[in-house]
């Protein structure tokens, strides 16, 4: 399957800490940790002070911790890929299944918080 990344919106940021390329990002530009509220999906792997693209809104590839279906709603780990959503904030909703350790596109919730 081809994969598609349809950003409406990407920002460039300073990497707060080391970033890998497909993976949730705060608005601080730090790994989020799990469950928690995210800024967007990094286009690149950055390093610690280094210029990131992140897409904020539309979708993007992630990849997936664990395995996903598409329709479910998502969240992110402590490594910042993307996990079916239980308890924390929920950013993204899967297009696409993937198992863990490969890309899903995801459409971006936009969150405030």
């Amino acid at each position: 399957m081809a994969w598609t990344s349809r950003p409406a919106q990407t920002i460039t940021m300073t990497a707060a800490a080391a970033l890998t390329k497909s993976r949730f990002v705060t608005a601080t530009g730090a790994v989020p940790a799990a469950g928690a509220a995210v800024l967007g999906v990094t286009e690149s792997d950055a390093p610690a002070g280094g210029l990131v693209p992140v897409i904020t809104l539309g979708t993007a590839l992630v990849t997936a911790g664990a395995a996903i279906t598409a329709g479910q709603a998502l969240e992110t780990d402590a490594a910042g890929q993307a996990v079916p959503a239980a308890t924390g904030t929920k950013v993204a909703v899967a297009l696409t299944d993937a198992a863990a350790g490969e890309l899903v596109e995801a459409f971006l919730t936009p969150v405030a918080g």
